[in-house]
């Protein structure tokens, strides 16, 4: 199984789901062009939703890191290297800013954390 779903978790299941198939894409574990296990079959080995995998996958496929190709199903995307690129490329310049302004590493992070609403 690819991933797994801790129901006593304060973290909502598509969110594990999303962001355990997002480490294991970014840190190459899932190889681009690696098929994805469907909706249906991934829901019944995880035992949830399938609307909730749906909405992970949704995730997933909107910052690029896999790509549905309708019944073949759906693949670790290439462009996932061009996101993180991008997301890097941002971050650099979020940093420059910050010490431009004359704000604080512990600062900078703390406003990139709210608005990445994580806590």
């Amino acid at each position: 199984m690819i991933v797994s779903v801790d129901a006593r978790s304060s973290v909502p299941p598509y969110e594990q789901v999303r962001s355990s198939l997002a480490d294991q894409i970014n840190d190459g574990r899932l190889a681009v062009g690696t098929k994805l296990p469907t909706v249906r079959q991934l829901a019944a080995d995880v035992g949830i939703a399938p609307n909730t995998i749906a909405r992970a996958y949704r995730e997933l496929e909107e910052a690029g890191l896999i790509e549905t190709r309708g019944r073949a199903g759906s693949f670790v995307s290439s462009s996932g290297d061009e996101s993180r690129r991008l997301a890097r490329d941002a971050a650099s310049t979020y940093a420059a800013t910050c010490r431009a302004l004359g704000i604080s590493s512990s600062e900078a992070l703390a406003i990139a954390k709210a608005a990445l609403d994580v806590t």
